[in-house]
Formats: structure tokens, C-alpha cells, sequence
């Protein structure tokens, strides 16, 4: 069951091992867009929108419904959302511990320099 699980998170966070990908479900947090709507909003290429969803789709990340001759997207769990507010979350964490690294290290030669 544990080795399941892991497997799952693996192949999970493998999907999300993209830019593109991470940008697109950003914007589905907002809730469902089209295909169009996603492409304007990143200023790509059909191909390369369509080439993420489809990664996205095949690990049940979004899933899409077509009304007439448009597709629209959205998170297949709101958790997702989540999920990536924790990792800005983590982000702006060692951001912040690498500025105070920083400023302790630029602080420590201001003060050698005044031996």
C-alpha cells in the first residue's frame, strides 16, 4: 500500500515537473478556461498548450468538457490549488532565509573591514 502511494506521488509530481504545466494550473485555479482562453492568457503556441494538457489529463490533473467545438479545462481537485499556494509558500521562505544570509554575510565583512 506505502509503495502505492509513493509510486502515485512520484508520477504526480512529475506531471507537475514543467513550467508550462505549473503556469496552466495556475490559471485554472481561477477556474475553467478553454483551450483560447489558456493559450492568450500564456501567449504560446496551440501545440505546446495542447501538448501540456494532455500530460496534465493523462495523470487526472484537469479534465475537460467539451461544449460545441471548444474544450474548457479545469482542476480535477480544487486541493491543487492548495498545493501550489504551499509551494509560493515555501518559495518566499528560502527567499527570505537567503536575503537574511545574505545581509548576515555583507553585515560580517562590514565588520572585518573596521578591524
Amino acid at each position: 500500500m506505502e509503495e502505492g502511494l509513493q509510486q502515485f506521488k512520484a508520477d504526480f509530481f512529475k506531471a507537475l515537473a514543467h513550467p508550462l504545466r505549473i503556469r496552466i494550473l495556475e490559471l485554472l485555479v481561477e477556474g475553467q478556461k478553454s483551450v483560447n482562453e489558456i493559450q492568450d492568457c500564456l501567449e504560446k503556441e496551440g501545440s505546446a498548450v495542447s501538448q501540456q494538457l494532455s500530460v496534465l489529463r493523462a495523470k487526472n490533473i484537469v479534465y475537460g468538457v467539451k461544449e460545441g467545438k471548444k474544450v474548457y479545462y479545469s482542476l480535477s481537485d480544487p486541493m491543487i490549488g492548495e498545493l501550489l499556494g504551499v509551494a509560493k509558500d515555501i518559495f518566499n521562505n528560502h527567499l527570505v532565509n537567503t536575503i537574511s544570509r545574505l545581509e548576515e554575510m555583507t553585515s560580517n565583512e562590514g565588520d572585518e573591514g573596521n578591524k
